[in-house]
């Protein structure tokens, strides 16, 4: 069995997604998990290692309990306020009459590759142009000129994002097969080449932050984080003396980015719960207020050098992306009237699963990373019979090893045997039987398991207001969670 592994470190959820890649290009999702990630990772920084690791390692078994095969690595996302992007441009000056080598071109790259910025360092490098003595070009090689000019926008990451990074997967036993920059991996999922090339704004309305791409040409110009997004109208909306839980309720049901003011019942009333309402145009000024600041933040992050080419148009995606008349909200605002909301990626997706088939935007991310993803991440198959969580995944391999052929089952037709047609017929009804009855038996698997990792979350939690130690705590859980499968 082969499949991709990805996993998104988002500020309200954790995400794992494995998919298997077809020979037509599409993409079969075959397992998603998601975990609530908002006590320990904020606005995308890791604020608690352990709690990280503990997130990773339940993601990573959850997984593979639905895959019955062992995770050898995985491919990650990163993104929040941990990058941003920087402009740096490189000179060379030339002798008379010399002519741009393919090699001159390395050595601005290499020099620009090689700045350093203090506490963080380049993630990735995008070319801008060249300036070739007075004129910009994207390829300057072969021309002729005294100085050669590298425009570059350096996407940096904080050192201390990627040690502690690192430190939550090995801590969770999970091997990293590479990091991609998500906002990147995003944009290549949602964005058509026409948007890219006329130039687009890609708009991530996540929960913590909201993330702006700028794109021109083909080439990305701006990369920005704002530590605002859609958790901050929530936060806002619950200052009406109310819980976080009750608020997000509000603003899932109640919210507009925008509302005509002829539209407003002043004497309508927001229930909030039996005892207590909230007026509807305090409610809606409270929510329109942060809607118009994010906007506003958003806007400003467009380079005035790009802010008249968005032919494109501004792309909005991400949660935030599904609150009502957020379209005409940024069309007031910024003046675009191109506004698209990218509920899905691209790529072709099939899918059972209603996280997947929703396609309101939250998985997109996610789904870029697993598109991008092109080694086997599958280990070995798991032991039907054995402990899930005891078994050890196996090393990393890009190319696993082929397993025998498994013996022939006792309904199958031996090779060179003459039998009738009712005889076919009986054998592929029997064959079809069995399948059937195996998959329901796999589905009956599949959740108890979920419903006995619930269990165990539960548990959990009551054991660590007993005994704070995050070691006693999970090793009760390791203990509780074997008893359980082998009294099963």
């Amino acid at each position: 069995m082969e499949f991709i592994v990805a996993i998104e470190l988002g500020s309200s959820k954790m995400t794992g997604v494995a998919g298997k890649k077809n020979l037509d290009g599409s993409i079969s999702i075959l397992a998603v998990v998601k975990e609530d990630s908002s006590s320990f990772i904020r606005k995308g920084v890791i604020y608690n290692i352990d709690k990280t690791a503990q997130c990773i390692s339940s993601i990573v078994k959850r997984l593979t309990t639905q895959l019955k095969t062992s995770i050898s690595h995985v491919y990650v996302g990163v993104g929040g306020q941990s990058i941003c992007s920087i402009k740096n441009v490189i000179v060379k000056n030339l002798p008379p009459d010399a002519i741009v080598t393919q090699e001159m071109v390395n050595e601005l790259m290499d020099a620009n590759r090689n700045m350093s910025y203090q506490e963080q360092e380049i993630l990735d490098a995008a070319t801008q142009e060249y300036k070739v003595d007075n004129q910009y070009q994207i390829e300057p090689v072969g021309i002729q000129c005294t100085r050669l000019e590298g425009n570059f926008l350096n996407i940096l990451w904080r050192k201390e994002f990627y040690r502690k990074l690192n430190k939550c997967f090995d801590m969770a036993g999970v091997a990293i097969a590479e990091m991609y920059l998500a906002p990147l991996a995003l944009a290549d999922s949602v964005l058509t080449d026409a948007e890219k090339r006329s130039g687009c704004a890609l708009v991530d309305l996540g929960a913590d932050t909201t993330t702006v791409s700028v794109y021109y040409k083909n080439i990305l110009r701006h990369l920005a984080v704002i530590p605002l997004g859609s958790n901050n109208i929530t936060k806002d909306i619950a200052s009406l003396q109310m819980e976080e839980s009750q608020a997000e309720e509000m603003k899932l049901k109640y919210a507009s980015a925008l509302t005509e003011n002829s539209d407003i019942d002043n004497s309508l009333m927001l229930n909030i719960d039996g005892d207590r309402a909230v007026e509807s145009r305090k409610f809606i000024e409270i929510v329109e207020g942060r809607v118009e600041e994010i906007i506003e933040n958003v806007w400003f992050q467009v380079p005035a050098d790009y802010a008249d080419r968005l032919l494109g148009g501004i792309i909005l995606t991400g949660g935030g992306a599904n609150l009502k008349n957020i379209e005409t909200a940024f069309r007031n605002r910024t003046h675009v009237e191109k506004i698209r909301i990218a509920r899905f990626v691209q790529q072709s997706i099939s899918s059972k699963d209603q996280l997947i088939t929703a396609q309101n935007a939250m998985m997109n991310t996610v789904l870029g990373i697993l598109a991008k993803g092109d080694i086997n991440c599958a280990g070995q198959e798991i032991d039907p019979n054995a402990d899930l969580f005891t078994q050890h995944p196996s090393p990393i391999t890009q190319h696993p090893t082929p397993q025998p052929r498994e013996p022939r089952k006792a309904n199958e037709i031996e090779p060179g045997v003459v039998i009738t047609e009712a005889e076919k017929q009986q054998a592929e009804e029997e064959r079809r039987r069995k399948e059937e009855e195996e998959e329901a038996q796999r589905q009956r698997e599949i959740e108890e398991n979920e419903r006995r990792q619930r269990e165990l979350e539960e548990a959990e939690r009551k054991k660590r207001k007993e005994n704070s130690g995050f070691k006693k705590v999970w090793k009760k859980f390791s203990k509780f969670l074997g008893d359980a499968i082998t009294e099963e």
